[in-house]
């Protein structure tokens, strides 16, 4: 069935190479959306809460999240987002390379949607992105799409 609204995407991913990646691999998707990519957590957190350059930003319908940025780090960022009554309800999806158990149930503690550990190789990339988006953008029903 196709969606009658892009959906919003916010990707905080302070790589600009996985990035492209990402943008690659959404363009084709089942889902028309309008990919955000901030790459670092003070941006985010200025985009998510309309301050500041990003005033008139949009409610993001996905975010997907990387633990290791600058300036705040991702985890402090799911924190801010999680506390927040407006943002709450927005799935946050942690991508990255920890593979550190503290890093999981500190991410789920703070209330992530859930945890995927980036892959290295470019196929795999890919199939995560796919699997996300069938997931989270066809199968989920999320509020306003």
């Amino acid at each position: 069935m196709e969606n009658l609204k892009l959906a919003e995407i916010l990707l905080i991913e302070d790589n600009p190479g996985d990035g492209r990646l990402m943008q690659e691999a959404l363009k084709d998707g089942k889902v028309k959306n309008n990919l955000h990519i901030i790459d670092d957590g003070v941006e985010a957190t200025d985009f998510l809460f309309k301050r500041n350059k990003y005033s008139n930003a949009p409610r993001p319908d996905l975010i997907i999240l990387d633990l290791n940025l600058p300036k705040m780090n991702g985890q402090e960022v799911l924190a801010e987002i999680k506390a927040d009554p407006g943002l709450k309800s927005i799935p946050v999806i942690v991508l990255t390379i920890s593979k550190a158990e503290e890093d999981i149930i500190r991410s789920y503690n703070l209330h992530a949607n859930c945890f995927l550990n980036k892959p290295i190789n470019l196929n795999k990339f890919f199939e995560v992105v796919k699997s996300i988006e069938d997931f989270w953008l066809t199968i989920v029903k999320l509020p306003g799409l």
